[in-house]
This record gives structure tokens, sequence and C-alpha cells, in this order.
């Protein structure tokens, strides 16, 4: 992928949508490509929770897949000002936290629903981060309903005879996750 070719495309599609920015810088990172927007005006590009963001990360990807003939469309992450780095670090922090809470009490616990950007973020968090090895991660459920369990690795992959598994634990409302914006 062509990192001239993104510049442009990026910088097309904001001066056609009038959204103010005054550079663009394109960073590569193990498997992706992270473009952040420098810009006087951050908000307004990143819009209501996030969604004039996605939309322009979506459709830059769209535009650049179509421009590289690509088979697959490009693994790029838009942010502006930071946004998205905060979202990210929360999202880590937030699985440290609950990670204690699964080694406290034994218990299973399932993250608010994410996008599947961020359930990969903590897959990825939890599997790589060695103070994090005796937890494992799965996804579960479906659709915009689709949500991360963390639980211990030796917890048993399904109940004893005679003996019911226990429920996955309800996130409570104040975890941190109900703003996640992609």
């Amino acid at each position: 992928m062509n990192d001239s070719t993104i510049q442009t495309a990026l910088q097309d599609l904001l001066k056609h949508l009038n959204l103010e920015f005054t550079g663009v810088t394109i960073t590569k990172e193990e498997d992706l490509t992270r473009v952040e927007i420098a810009s006087s005006d951050a908000s307004r590009i990143i819009g209501w929770h996030g969604e004039t963001l996605n939309a322009l990360q979506h459709l830059l990807k769209s535009l650049i897949r179509a421009a590289e003939k690509l088979e697959r469309t490009p693994f790029i992450v838009l942010d502006v000002d930071g946004y998205r780095r905060m979202q990210e670090d929360k999202v880590r922090t937030i699985a440290d936290q609950k990670a204690d809470f699964v080694r406290r009490t034994g218990s299973r616990l399932a993250l608010a629903p994410m996008s599947p950007y961020f359930r990969r973020i903590v897959h990825v968090y939890v599997a790589n981060k060695p103070e994090l090895q005796d937890l494992a991660t799965e996804s579960i459920g479906e659709g915009d309903y689709r949500q991360i369990v963390l639980k211990l690795k030796n917890e048993m992959k399904g109940p004893k005879s005679g003996e019911e598994l226990s429920p996955v634990i309800e996130q409570s409302k104040d975890d941190g996750l109900e703003n996640l914006d992609i």
C-alpha cells in the first residue's frame, strides 16, 4: 500500500467535505497503517461519538482498495488529535481492571459490547501482556451485541456431570466502555 496514495486520497476527501486540516502523518505499526490528521477543528472531524471519523475511515479504506486494486480492505486506522489512541488506551486499562476482578473471584466477566476493532485490541492485549498470561478471552454474541468474555485459562470448557455452568457476570454501566466510538 502506497503512503502517497493514502495521503492524497485523504487530503482530497477532507477538502471535498470542507473539513479543515493542517497535515496528515502516516506511520506503519505491525499489521496496520495509522493515519493521524492534524487539525485545529478536530471535534468536527471526530463528530458525534466518532461517527464522522468512522465514516471517513471507511471511505478512505474503500478509496485505497479501489485505487490500488487490492483483494482485501486495508487495515487503516484514522485518528485525529489522539482521539483513537485515547480510546485504545482506555480499552486496555479496562481490560487490566477487569482481569484483576476475574483473578480475585475466579468468575468469568463479560465486557460491554464493542466493535470488532476494539475486541481485537483486547484479544491481542491479553494474549501478549505477560502479566495476563493466566487469562483467556473469547468473543460471544452477535452483531452489535458481540462482546468479550475474560476468564481464567484453567476454567473448565464445560460443566462437570450434574453441574451447571455459572452465568457470565454482567458488566456495570460505569465500566467506561459505553462510549467507544469505533
